[in-house]
């Protein structure tokens, strides 16, 4: 049995990795705030997924969830760092309250490392030993959007995390990776048809390609053997204005 685990698994690019996951023949744990998505997601899915509520910026939630993955499936193979929020794009720098700074690092930074600590802890332990995480990261990893300095910091920070994680899991058999997505087409990306702020200063729309293209390759990552690591993996609209952004 192979199990994996996905966080902000209710809807876009979480739930087309879900169920790639679920064809694979995996058994999958759906972490998401909203219990109704996750929970259409699992009918979806059938018998072999388990869908757990969690709020990734709560560690006592996290714990919740992997001990509740543990209970129900004893091991975790693959682990899915995908769940993530940001700051309204509208509001300037100098504009952004503390706490809009606050919850994206709660969400997008500490909430991967609480969720890659419980990992570790989970599959050095368990036999056979190991596991893969993939962490979400973004173009933003890369290259800034205007007015992105909460996301664009957690995404290169987790960057750091990735690479931390690679060297730290090495000893138990933990292939950690990162998969950075330009442009998928999900709910959250619509607007990108209608316009988005350029460097520039002007609006324009942007293409976005078919977020079953990101499944595919999380799919390719977790189908190495953990001798194997795809390191750092970027798939995006080919059209899309990040090589040569600003």
């Amino acid at each position: 049995m192979k199990v994996a685990m996905v966080t902000g698994a209710g809807s876009g690019i979480g739930k087309a990795v879900a169920l790639a996951f679920a064809k694979e023949g995996y058994h999958v744990v759906l972490a998401g705030r909203r219990a109704d998505l996750l929970n259409a997601v699992a009918r979806e899915i059938g018998d072999t997924a388990l869908a757990v509520p969690t709020d990734v910026s709560d560690p006592r939630s996290v714990k919740a969830l992997f001990a509740a993955a543990k209970a129900k499936f004893g091991r975790l193979d693959v682990l899915f760092n995908n769940a993530g929020t940001g700051a309204p794009g509208t509001i300037l720098l100098e504009d952004l309250s503390i706490e809009m700074w606050q919850n994206v690092v709660n969400v997008n930074l500490s909430g991967v490392f609480y969720c890659m600590q419980e990992a570790f802890r989970m599959m050095k332990e368990q036999s056979p030993r190991g596991g893969r995480i993939i962490n979400n990261g973004s173009i933003s990893a890369h290259a800034p959007r205007p007015n992105s300095a909460p996301y664009t910091s957690t995404k290169h920070a987790v960057t750091g995390l990735t690479k931390a994680g690679s060297l730290d899991g090495r000893k138990y058999d933990i292939a950690v990776c990162q998969i950075d997505i330009g442009n998928a087409g999900t709910e959250m990306t619509e607007k990108m048809k209608t316009g988005m702020p350029q460097a520039n200063g002007t609006m324009a729309p942007e293409p976005t390609m078919d977020v079953a293209n990101v499944a595919k390759t999380v799919m390719y990552m977790a189908s190495l053997p953990l001798e194997a690591n795809a390191q750092f993996v970027t798939v995006m609209a080919t059209k899309m204005p990040y090589i040569g952004r600003g």
